[in-house]
Formats: structure tokens, C-alpha cells, sequence
């Protein structure tokens, strides 16, 4: 299903059912399968993880003490998550940021979509006095500019020069999913 009036083209309906959990220290060495791999990490602000202390570290500082960081797992896949999102909290109290990201073996099968759209669904009813969610991605990646596009995010403008990635610096286009949005989740 699309949201009507969004201009958004139909999705391919993901192989098996998204779903979104805590993470827990135990999902490490699946965090790892993905977190390690270049690709993967290339639009994020983090580089590849080499090893599992790193990331086990990260798990207990950032992912478990953060207000709303989730799994990305699949129905009939052990409950191993095969990526990751999240809605951060900005000085703004009405207005969160979504970050996602999502093993190379799942993209473009609907996954992170479907993943997008529970989370919004999840999060305006979760976290009191939220308003916006707001998703900023480099123009190059337009992938995860379709994500967005077809979880029902409007395209707002694109920041130029907006942020140093990895040594360089970036225009990003910012999205943007408001309370008053339609949410369908597949």
C-alpha cells in the first residue's frame, strides 16, 4: 500500500515479514555480519567495524541506553536483526531524526521501507510531543532517497554543503514525515 497523494510508486512487498525489537549484547555477531562490511557503512558516519569489541562497546554505550534504537529483523529469520534503525531526539523536542541502515543481502527487497514505516508508526505514538521526523541523506544515495519516498517522507530541499562525511563534504537532501501524515504499514 502508498500513501495517497504522495506521487509514491508502488513498493515490491518484502520476502518476509519486517519487524522491529531492542537490540541486546547476544546480537553482536549478527550486528557484525553487517557492520563490517564497507558497502554497508560507505553512506554512514561510521567506518566498517574489524572486530567485535568495537562494536559489543558500541552496543552497550550508544544502542542500549539510546531513546529509540531498534533491530531490523525478519519473520522466520531467528529474530536475527539484519539491520538497524532509529528515531534521535534533537535540542527540539518536536522533531527526531531517523537513521537506518540495513545488510547489502536485503536492499532493494522492501525491507528498509517496510522497516521506515513501522518505525514512524511506532514512534508518534511512543514519544510524547514529537511532531516531525526528519531523515537527511547525501544526494548521491538515491537508494535510501527512495526509502524515504516510498515510506511516505516528503522530499524537502536539498542542503547544500551541508555536513563534512568521512572527509568530504556533502549536500543532503532532507526529508521529512509529520504527525499528521498518513502511515501505512505493509
Amino acid at each position: 500500500m502508498e500513501q495517497a497523494g504522495q506521487g509514491a510508486q508502488p513498493t515490491k512487498k518484502p520476502a518476509a515479514e519486517v519487524t522491529l525489537r531492542l537490540f541486546g549484547l547476544a546480537d553482536v555477531d549478527a550486528m557484525m555480519a553487517w557492520a563490517s562490511d564497507p558497502q554497508v557503512a560507505a553512506p554512514c558516519r561510521w567506518e566498517p567495524y574489524e572486530s567485535t569489541e568495537p562494536l559489543l562497546a558500541f552496543i552497550h554505550d550508544a544502542v542500549l541506553p539510546h531513546p529509540w534504537f531498534r533491530a531490523i529483523c525478519l519473520a522466520g529469520d531467528d529474530d536475527r536483526p539484519v539491520g538497524a534503525i532509529s528515531v534521535s531526539p534533537t535540542d527540539d523536542a518536536c522533531r527526531a531524526e531517523l537513521g537506518y541502515v540495513l545488510a547489502r543481502a536485503h536492499w532493494g527487497k522492501g525491507v528498509a521501507t517496510a522497516a521506515v514505516r513501522r518505525a514512524v508508526a511506532a514512534v508518534f505514538g511512543e514519544v510524547e510531543g514529537l511532531q516531525r521526523v526528519e531523515a537527511l541523506v547525501d544526494v548521491a544515495n538515491v537508494a535510501s532517497q527512495r526509502v524515504l519516498e516510498k515510506a511516505g517522507f516528503r522530499r524537502e530541499a536539498v542542503l547544500r554543503r551541508y555536513c563534512v562525511l568521512k572527509g568530504a563534504v556533502k549536500d543532503m537532501v532532507i526529508f521529512s514525515f509529520i504527525s499528521t501524515d498518513t502511515v501505512l504499514v505493509d
